[in-house]
């Protein structure tokens, strides 16, 4: 972070106000930051800990938080920032658990991940366990189709799962490189088991790919056999993990059908984690890198109504004021896990550290790290 950066927030620190409504028309607020000196307390910590330390901030983090960081970014810029930064001996990451995780393994020994509240998990990653996942692996071996299936599983996994994917040929893929994923595992295999997220691996499949919703099955962890026939099993081109997004899960037809008929002439913009029927009727459908060049690239009075996580939708709506940014949803919603991570927790980890102790340090354990970094590269390999 410049210097200047930092001088800037320490007039913020001083009474300016951390956010400006300005413009803004989709709904929701969070609290301010507890504490009026913790802009102050946070930049002095910055300051301290100088090149020793990097900060990633994920899109979806609150603004009080993203002000710090060095690089803000999806899970995929901040894989490849967390790997490409090899000087620095401390990693901030302003995430979620498997985000930190994957950090983890792709740095090096000398370097420290850290996550600043342990509470931020994933709601999606938790619908796949290690061993629901290696039942489901003995039952595709039992019918004699494992051999010709390549496991993707996306960034939204814990480390077990990405090592599971490593040891079986598979890779890692995130929504900005789900189809090249794919692509690669079908250049391999016959099939595909795609975890955790099914809307994911189904708008790929379909929108992308060219399969159908017939190719596709859905795998449910909670039913003997996955709740699906050997039969189907067999004939199925990609096979479901039944996972998805408590976020873009909520977004439906009726959003869609509301806000067209409300706003003439607005475009509808979403995530692939939405539902299909939703996707299937959106005017464009991207990652969050792609939603944010999209709104970037827009011209002046075009009209949006995002479906994405809250914070980044409110963030370009501020950003772009000569545009119409509308969140999608009637209703807020923030992702309640990516929200645990707040300036509170930051500045308590980061003037930790500045007091010589290590907090919320995540590690991988090395078996399941070196199977895990196997997936992680593949991903980072695709072209």
């Amino acid at each position: 972070m410049s210097s200047s950066r930092l001088s800037e927030l320490l007039l913020l620190g001083q009474g300016l106000d951390l956010k400006s409504e300005r413009g803004v028309s989709c709904d929701g607020a969070l609290p301010e930051a507890s504490g009026p000196d913790l802009i102050a307390r946070a930049v002095a910590a910055r300051a301290a800990l100088g090149s020793r330390a990097m900060i990633l901030g994920h899109h979806y983090q609150r603004d009080e938080v993203i002000q710090f960081a060095d690089i803000t970014g999806d899970s995929f810029k901040l894989a490849q920032a967390a790997e490409a930064n090899t000087s620095a001996e401390f990693i901030f990451f302003c995430g979620v658990h498997f985000m930190a995780e994957s950090a983890d393994i792709l740095t090096n020994s000398k370097q420290k991940v850290i996550l600043p509240d342990l509470a931020a998990g994933c709601s999606m990653a938790d619908m796949a366990t290690a061993k629901q996942v290696d039942d489901c692996w003995q039952i595709l071996e039992k019918l004699g189709v494992a051999a010709t299936t390549i496991p993707i599983t996306y960034m939204n996994s814990s480390a077990a799962i990405k090592a599971f994917t490593g040891k079986n040929e598979g890779a890692v893929c995130t929504s900005s490189n789900a189809t090249r994923a794919m692509k690669w595992a079908f250049d391999k295999g016959e099939k595909i088991l795609f975890l955790p997220d099914q809307h994911l691996g189904r708008n790929t499949a379909v929108l992308n790919l060219g399969l159908t919703l017939e190719d596709c099955v859905t795998w449910n962890p909670w039913k003997t056999n996955g709740g699906l026939s050997d039969t189907e099993i067999k004939s199925a081109k990609v096979i479901l993990w039944r996972g998805h997004c408590s976020v873009h899960g909520r977004f439906n037809v009726e959003n869609v059908e509301a806000i067209r008929a409300k706003v003439p002439g607005i475009q509808i913009l979403v995530h692939p984690e939405c539902q299909h029927e939703v996707v299937s009727i959106a005017d464009v459908v991207g990652s969050t890198e792609m939603i944010i060049k999209t709104i970037e690239n827009s011209p002046i009075g075009s009209k949006w109504a995002i479906g994405t996580e809250l914070n980044l939708v409110q963030r370009l709506a501020n950003r772009f004021t000569d545009r119409e940014v509308h969140f999608l949803d009637k209703t807020v919603c923030y992702c309640s896990t990516m929200n645990r991570i707040d300036l509170p927790h930051l500045v308590w980890a980061m003037e930790s550290l500045v007091d010589g102790r290590l907090v919320n340090q995540i590690t991988v354990e090395n078996e399941t790290a070196k199977y895990a970094r196997v997936a992680l590269e593949r991903m980072l390999a695709l072209p």
